[in-house]
């Protein structure tokens, strides 16, 4: 990736409407999988600081699948418009 498109893809990512989209799927999935990965623990009042730490991390991940998937849309519908093939980016 070159660094114009890395810029590009930064500018994408940071965005409002899609900085408020992760955030909003790392609430909900991200204290779903907390629930779930975790609260047995919780329900226990057995969290060390290794446990927090992990739990803290957990909602990063549906953060950054939103973002990596909100970008690579944008990014594709851009495409469709232009003329060019979206899929012959995919392998890049």
């Amino acid at each position: 990736m070159s660094e114009t498109n890395l810029s590009g893809w930064f500018a994408l990512a940071s965005s409002a409407a899609v900085a408020r989209r992760a955030l909003a799927y790392m609430i909900v999935v991200g204290s779903i999988l907390i629930a779930i990965n975790h609260g047995d623990a919780i329900l226990r009042w057995n969290i060390d600081g290794t446990r927090l730490f992990k739990m803290l991390l957990t909602p990063l991940v549906p953060y950054v699948v939103s973002t990596l998937s909100s970008v690579s849309a944008i990014r594709a519908t851009a495409g469709d418009r232009s003329g060019n093939d979206p899929s012959s980016r995919l392998g890049s």
